[in-house]
């Protein structure tokens, strides 16, 4: 929902103190004076024909995604470089980033002369790894998350006094990035209602806010995050910024647990509304910018552009100017597969449902029948006793969920009783893809669904972590080009042992969902 929080509603009535025009104007001047232009390119505003007829509203995008390394993080990195002393310069710089940061700052000092060290975690993905060690950084490989890179390069520096640069949480930092929103004004001088902005630790929407709200109040700034990373919805929500005990790696760009202190105060005041959207509003958005720009956008880098979807479908909007940034390109090709298999749901335009039809002669052909002319995407069929059969199937429907709907209606009342699977993540992650089907008998199982680290011994970790008596009955692996991979794990645990389960869990440090009682699974697996 929009404006889900109070503040957000009132903001339009809140009068600029002194205070607060004085510290937008600061960074107004930073930015004018920003040095991102000896590293970075003005990108274009891209018109987007296609979503611009289908949303009934003029849409843009600011293509961060042609940057020489393909982010807009080479803005923001330069410019705080920029500032260093020569003494500092040197000594030479390191951050820690597993992520497009890294690729700004490498490529910042290699144009600069200056050394460079990245700390990632172990689980970066490769491509970003050689990525910045192509552009003559140091890449250090500590730890499995990024807090203990972080950690790493803390005692680099305390060894070798090189200067960090963060990558959102930094005055100089902001500036770089606010040369975007410098550059969208000037591109397009005429009415704008609203900019989309991705956020991770803040960084970009501190810098669109400080430049557009100094220069043109009246346009609406909009953030939009991961809804399994939404730490600024999270801190506005709180009054005060807070840290997320999990977060979802899907786009892995903005995957942060807290949003940065320094941006936090620019935006807590300024900020028009923030908007979450899920796995599958990202993975149309990236499709969408495709097929418009033909440009191949990483999830985190589509996310503004699912906002702006779900900003036109949740308030009507109809003939505004709305503008959205593509914040960077850096995707594992192997992550488009999942991302196109994704892409119908998050459009809507697909139904997944789990359809029991009795075990006789003409129940398929009653059962197509009913769907009619809908374009079935899948069909799974699996034979379950001598009575009734259960149908996993996709089916294409009409976007907006009242076809959907229809559908559902029509097989009910012909008596088959269905299941919507279409918001289900363990249907959509694995029970689509599983082979095999139910056990023999009926034995006690427990079925969790797992997010491994993708790193040699992360499987190992993970089993000798669980009790001998533990007999892992299901076990079903995907990984999709990203840092982890998902895993779909059955255990049967002896009866005595179930209180300390998740204390065993708990401990290996996977995130985890226990998925015992989806439907999904008790339809097709138990």
């Amino acid at each position: 929902m929009l404006s889900s929080c109070p503040l957000h509603r009132r903001r339009c009535a809140i009068t600029r103190s002194p205070q607060d025009t004085r510290m937008l104007e600061e960074y107004v001047k930073k930015i004018l004076q920003a040095r991102v232009y000896e590293a970075a390119i003005e990108t274009p505003l891209s018109a987007a024909p296609f979503l611009s007829k289908r949303l009934n509203n003029h849409i843009l995008i600011k293509r961060e995604d042609l940057q020489p390394v393909y982010t807009f993080k080479l803005r923001g990195a330069y410019n705080k470089m920029a500032q260093l002393s020569d003494e500092q310069k040197a000594k030479g710089v390191i951050t820690a980033s597993a992520g497009n940061h890294a690729q700004g700052l490498a490529m910042a000092a290699k144009q600069m002369g200056v050394k460079a060290v990245i700390v990632m975690p172990r689980i970066t993905p490769d491509i970003k790894v050689q990525s910045a060690r192509a552009r003559g950084a140091r890449v250090v490989l500590k730890g499995d998350a990024f807090s203990e890179a972080l950690d790493h390069a803390r005692e680099l520096i305390a060894e070798h006094g090189y200067t960090y640069i963060p990558p959102f949480d930094d005055p100089d930092v902001i500036a770089g990035q606010g040369t975007i929103a410098m550059e969208i004004l000037r591109q397009h001088s005429a009415h704008i209602d609203a900019i989309f902005v991705p956020v991770g630790g803040g960084g970009l929407i501190a810098g669109v806010i400080a430049y557009v709200k100094y220069l043109r109040p009246e346009i609406k700034v909009i953030g939009v995050e991961a809804e399994d990373a939404a730490c600024l919805k999270a801190a506005l929500e709180a009054g005060s910024r807070v840290v997320l005990e999990q977060v979802g790696l899907f786009a892995e760009g903005v995957a942060v647990a807290q949003i940065g202190e320094t941006p936090f105060q620019l935006i807590k005041d300024h900020v028009d509304d923030v908007i979450t959207v899920n796995t599958d509003e990202m993975c149309a958005a990236v499709k969408d910018i495709f097929e418009d720009t033909r440009a191949v956008s990483e999830t985190s880098g589509a996310l503004s552009l699912a906002g702006l979807k779900k900003y036109v479908q949740q308030t009507g909007a109809e003939g505004e100017t709305l503008i959205c940034i593509n914040s960077g390109a850096n995707i594992n090709f192997d992550r488009l597969q999942h991302i196109a298999e994704r892409t119908e749901l998050g459009e809507q335009r697909e139904a997944i449902l789990a359809v029991t039809i009795p075990e006789r002669p003409g129940s398929f052909k009653q059962f197509c029948k009913i769907i009619g002319r809908r374009m079935v995407t899948e069909f799974n069929y699996r034979y379950a006793d001598e009575r009734h059969a259960h149908i996993f199937v996709g089916v294409q429907v009409k976007p907006g969920g009242t076809d959907r709907e229809e559908v559902i209606r029509k097989l009910r009342e012909a008596d088959y009783p269905v299941e919507d699977l279409t918001d289900n993540e363990l249907a959509k992650l694995h029970i689509r893809h599983l082979g095999g089907g139910r056990p023999p008998m009926p034995f006690d199982e427990e079925l969790y669904r797992f997010e491994f680290p993708e790193r040699p011994g992360a499987l190992m970790k993970f089993l000798t972590h669980l009790p001998e008596s533990w007999n892992i009955s299901l076990f079903h692996y995907r990984n999709h080009g990203a840092a982890y991979g998902r895993v779909l794990v059955g255990m049967q645990v002896p009866t005595n042992e179930r209180s300390g389960l998740e204390r065993h869990l708990d401990e290996i440090g996977y995130r985890y969902w226990k998925e015992t009682e989806n439907p999904a699974y008790r339809l097709f697996m138990a």
